[in-house]
């Protein structure tokens, strides 16, 4: 799933593609993807792009007053063509094909879901606000707003609640997902099962420090790179996330997973939890 840096580094890429072009028509080959009637998409026909920004994990593609809001979900991304098809792509539940933006030179995007299980969704609104999963974002942890004090009031509202949760949940922390929250729980030496109301202010500061630094290191290294690169540069830098198996890069031991029912985690037992392997299931405790 593209996170925050991702996410970033697509808004910065597009901007440069975008600046100075108009939509000309956009198509849709998964009406699944589109969420709203209101504006209708052909508002968007001969509308200019004037920014490309990010909100959270969201896209956003401002063009004469309208926003293309794109959620990508798991599976979702962008493609850039500099020459489209002259023909509407044909809906088709084979084809990854969900939506497609002809711009006024014949150069377009083809915004594409693999898989099976369809949950990227295309948003036309007035307002980025008017969508319900940009209005319920909590802070973005990136910005100069993000301060550990924002940190610490957000640990002590979740209570008893694993760490691992709170910073996947765009509700509490924006951006954050499942890739970065292993490889910041990682960075921090923490557990994910670790209670957030069990921090000191040594793990406060620690945690804090992980979030900046790793999400701060992965967008660095993604800026500049085109949408095509910024799988790889992910893969490559990820020290326990999708590692299963393999050695940690910091200390040697063999990177572990805890499998849920749609997801999992990884993590390193010797640098997160005292060389203790978590057992594989959910709400799990250390095992004695």
């Amino acid at each position: 799933m593209p996170e925050l840096p991702e996410v970033e580094a697509l808004a910065l890429d597009l901007k440069g593609r975008l600046d100075g072009r108009a939509i000309s028509v956009v198509h849709v080959a998964a009406f699944s993807a589109l969420k709203t009637y209101d504006p209708p998409l052909s508002a968007l026909s001969g509308t200019l792009v004037d920014d490309v920004t990010r909100h959270g994990k969201f896209l956003d593609i401002e063009t004469s007053g309208l926003h293309v809001i794109l959620h990508l979900a798991r599976a979702g991304w962008i493609r850039w063509r500099d020459e489209v098809p002259t023909l509407p792509p044909k809906p088709s539940n084979k084809s990854p094909l969900a939506v497609r933006v002809v711009l006024d030179d014949d150069s377009g995007l083809d915004i594409t879901e693999a898989g099976t299980k369809k949950s990227l969704a295309l948003y036309v609104v007035r307002a980025p606000h008017e969508v319900p999963g940009i209005a319920s974002l909590g802070p973005d942890p990136l910005t100069e707003d993000f301060t550990i004090e924002t940190l610490s009031s957000i640990l002590a509202q979740q209570g008893g609640k694993q760490i691992k949760g709170v910073l996947r949940h765009q509700g509490t922390i924006a951006g954050i997902g499942n890739a970065y929250s292993d490889e910041i729980l990682h960075a921090a030496r923490m557990s994910p099962f670790k209670p957030s109301s069990s921090l000191d202010e040594d793990d406060l500061a620690t945690l804090y420090a992980a979030i900046r630094d790793t999400l701060g290191a992965a967008v660095d290294r993604s800026r500049g790179l085109a949408a095509s690169e910024l799988k790889g540069e992910k893969k490559s830098h990820l020290a326990v996330h999708a590692q299963t198996g393999k050695p940690c890069p910091v200390c040697g031991d063999t990177v572990r997973e805890v499998s849920f029912a749609d997801s999992s985690l990884q993590y390193c037992p010797t640098c997160q939890t005292g060389g203790k392997p978590l057992a594989d299931r959910r709400m799990s405790k250390l095992l004695k």
